[in-house]
């Protein structure tokens, strides 16, 4: 048999990396000289004849690799006459190379046979055409080396991963799979019919269709879906179909009258359902009315919760201006102190008036007015540090519950109550106090439906979270990019906050710079489930805790 292996006989050999084959990998060449080589061609410290020959300041000469590993070592020394080596005074022999590849050697196949003689640097020219060189099968399988002139009768021959043709169905494949193919998958190679009829010889890919014909072939009655239970060789089927045909067209009158039956059955329950159908659409049609209704309430609702929104975010702003004005203030320890000083002033004032008044006469008539007209005076000013006071009072309990790092710690009571006022729908949600990343930072609040909102109305507590505009809008990057981490803490000794978390999404116009109050919330419709909430340690006193924490690590100040 002739392989064909993609390729002529000359080309079958993988090319030889002469260079890596030609220099050996440390000392010098070992080749076979014809005649014995002079002293000054051999290396001092291998003996070999030098291979990339380098010269020392003391005129000796060592293989590349050689002096490399005497140079490696601390201190170096030449061999030959132990003068010390230094690396930059070392230099390439190119005269001693060029005569050494002069030197004639034999052919480095000589053991399997070649005869021939060439200079050492001819050696790869003639390896790369010598027919007694070992070259490996090309093959990729096959791991012999083989010399050049056996190739063509290894690869036609002796390769057990040689290319061979399958004599059942042609086809091509390594002589080793020959075997395994015939036994297991060759679809024109014959077998025998495992029900051992009287074909002895099938092709495997007919073997299948054989099965339905076979004569010793255990089959099911035709009529077995009917309730006939017979099985037998396919050979004896006939004689049972012409032996039982009475039996066979009794049992199928038996199912022919039970589904009869059954379609009877069908007809009445349709019977009573097309009943039922007037009662249903006059149902739905009520159904239809209620729903209409529930719209316009639900309409209603909104338009009085975008008012509410409104009413709180006109609230929020004026949250800021007066924390603003808070701090343009003068401390309000010091407007205390301030004000009991003129309250003890006024009384001073009282009590001398009070002195003069009793022992008033002539000439003090006029001293008094004077002492009059100064404790008036002194009355309006208390009185404008008063309404002041109570002023600043007010902003300042305001101004306590917001928060400028980025959390708020939103604490929400009489929760009963509320949630009844949210199933009740009178009050779907609640806002939380605004907080800030920054003193000139992001505006925020909470939003919260203890009955849950969209997907998680009526089953869970949905809690969201709210870009407001601000007053330093214009300074801030947007949209807006902070993670948010939104929390409902646990009260009990076990701390088993339950929280989640997100990135937001900058093409989400709940994140850009606000136009309006506030942008639309963006959270969690399905945060907790109320069974969660309400059966675990997260309600106390009728009060939960809700907590929004926005990252402000990477946050640039405006």
């Amino acid at each position: 048999m002739v392989m064909s292996a993609g390729r002529s006989v000359d080309g079958r050999e993988q090319q030889i990396v002469l260079q890596q084959c030609f220099h050996p990998p440390r000392g010098g060449f070992r080749d076979h000289f014809v005649m014995p080589p002079e002293p000054k061609y051999c290396c001092e410290s291998c003996h070999l004849v030098l291979c990339t020959p380098r010269q020392t300041e003391c005129g000796h000469r060592f293989c590349e690799s050689c002096i490399a590993d005497l140079l490696s070592k601390p201190n170096p020394v030449c061999p030959a006459d132990l003068q010390p080596l230094f690396k930059e005074k070392i230099f390439r022999d190119v005269c001693c190379h060029r005569e050494i590849m002069t030197l004639k050697v034999y052919c480095r196949s000589a053991k399997n046979g070649c005869k021939e003689q060439m200079s050492l640097q001819q050696v790869m020219d003639h390896l790369n055409v010598c027919e007694y060189f070992e070259v490996p099968c090309p093959l990729g399988k096959c791991k012999e080396k083989i010399m050049r002139k056996d190739m063509v009768e290894h690869l036609n021959r002796k390769c057990k991963h040689r290319e061979s043709t399958c004599e059942f169905c042609k086809h091509k494949m390594a002589l080793t799979d020959l075997q395994k193919h015939k036994e297991t998958v060759c679809p024109a190679f014959p077998v025998a019919c495992p029900n051992h009829c009287s074909f002895s010889s099938i092709l495997r890919s007919e073997l299948s269709s054989h099965q339905h014909d076979c004569p010793k072939a255990q089959v099911t009655c035709s009529f077995f879906r009917f309730g006939c239970s017979y099985k037998g060789l396919n050979q004896d089927m006939r004689e049972h179909e012409s032996s039982s045909a009475s039996e066979h067209l009794r049992l199928m009158v038996a199912r022919n009258s039970a589904l009869e039956a059954k379609v009877e059955n069908v007809k009445s329950e349709l019977l009573e359902r097309y009943k039922v159908l007037p009662s249903l659409s006059t149902r739905l049609t009520e159904v239809d009315g209620q729903y209409e209704e529930l719209r316009e309430k639900y309409r209603q609702l909104e338009q009085k919760l975008a008012t509410m929104q409104k009413l709180m975010s006109t609230h929020s702003e004026k949250l800021l201006e007066v924390e603003m004005e808070l701090r343009e203030l003068r401390p309000l320890r010091a407007m205390r102190e301030e004000v009991e000083a003129l309250r003890g002033a006024v009384e001073s004032m009282r009590s001398v008036v009070a002195s003069l008044d009793s022992t008033r006469t002539g000439p003090g008539t006029h001293t008094l007015a004077s002492l009059e007209t100064q404790l008036s005076r002194h009355d309006e000013m208390l009185s404008v540090h008063d309404i002041r006071l109570a002023d600043m009072d007010l902003k300042l309990q305001v101004l306590e519950t917001a928060s400028f790092n980025g959390t708020l710690i939103w604490k929400i009571r009489d929760y009963k109550r509320r949630k009844q006022e949210a199933v009740a729908a009178k009050t779907l949600s609640l806002y939380s106090q605004p907080f800030y990343t920054g003193y000139f930072g992001y505006k925020m609040c909470a939003r919260i439906y203890l009955n849950g909102d969209g997907m998680g109305k009526g089953t869970h507590l949905s809690l969201f979270f709210v870009v407001m505009r601000g007053e330093y809008d214009a300074l801030l990057p947007w949209p807006f990019k902070q993670k948010v981490t939104l929390m409902l803490m646990d009260q009990g000794p076990a701390r088993k906050h339950l929280g989640d978390a997100f990135k937001p999404d900058s093409n989400s116009s709940s994140f850009r710079r606000p136009t309006g109050e506030m942008n639309i919330a963006s959270g969690c419709p399905l945060f907790v489930a109320q069974t969660v909430l309400e059966n675990g340690t997260y309600i106390k006193d009728d009060t939960i805790f809700i907590k929004v924490t926005v990252d402000t690590s990477d946050l640039p100040d405006p």
